[in-house]
């Protein structure tokens, strides 16, 4: 796959919402910024400043109404996506910004909103382990990978993978030698002091609590996700 000459000025935008896990935005948003010759853009429905899960508050800067045609659509996840699910407002902008992107890149359980919008039909796609079986029920191909690739759809995992997938769109874009830079820049040389971060790796008992800790949403996502399998299969 070709890069995009540099004189091509891409516009960059994040969807934000309330609830949203803030690192599924600004682990991406470090290189995504800094992409050469080009513009970021924070968007969602007015520019109050919005909450995450845990009342950390980003300020937007574009209105979902007044945001160009972006070149990169992120969308993050979060406990917050749920909400969403059937908000027509968001999943129209979605879809208008999909239907002229190049890319449209979710982080964690904003595949479940890319889905929701329609996008994932036929497409390989991953998202936070959590949710990985709610994908077959918006078409996709689920697929259990940090990053995957399919056509102009990205998808990475669970929220630190938002590194990782940023990092990948950004040596498409520009580039492997432009993402290297900015992945030394980022410091990005994980050492995990702990071997845990995927559930074929972490311990039983600790599986089992966060597994727990996050059954109920779980079970939402898996209502909603079911209610839009039925819709999508019935005639007419």
């Amino acid at each position: 796959m070709s890069t995009l000459p540099s004189d091509v000025h891409l516009n960059v935008g994040a969807l934000i919402f309330p609830e949203m896990d803030q690192a599924d935005f600004t682990g991406p948003f470090e290189a995504l910024s800094r992409i050469p010759n080009s513009t970021f853009y924070t968007i969602w429905k007015d520019l109050a400043p919005v909450p995450d899960m845990r009342d950390m508050r980003i300020v937007p800067d574009t209105t979902i109404a007044d945001a160009p045609q972006l070149d990169i659509l992120l969308v993050p996840g979060g406990y917050g996506q749920e909400a969403l699910m059937q908000d027509e407002e968001v999943l129209s902008f979605i879809r208008r910004q999909a239907a002229s992107a190049r890319y449209v890149y979710s982080v964690c359980t904003g595949a479940l909103l890319c889905g929701a919008a329609g996008l994932l039909h036929g497409k390989r796609a991953t998202t936070h382990w959590t949710a990985m079986q709610t994908l077959p029920l918006f078409g996709a191909i689920a697929c259990d990978e940090r990053v995957v690739v399919d056509g102009n759809m990205i998808s990475a995992g669970g929220v630190t993978s938002g590194i990782d997938g940023s990092l990948v769109l950004v040596a498409i874009l520009r580039g492997d030698t432009v993402a290297q830079e900015l992945q030394l820049y980022m410091a990005y040389d994980p050492q995990p002091p702990f071997n845990a971060g995927h559930p074929e790796k972490a311990p039983p008992d600790v599986l089992s609590t966060v597994s727990g800790r996050a059954q109920q949403i779980t079970e939402a996502r898996l209502k909603t996700a079911r209610a839009y399998k039925a819709k999508w299969d019935r005639p007419g």
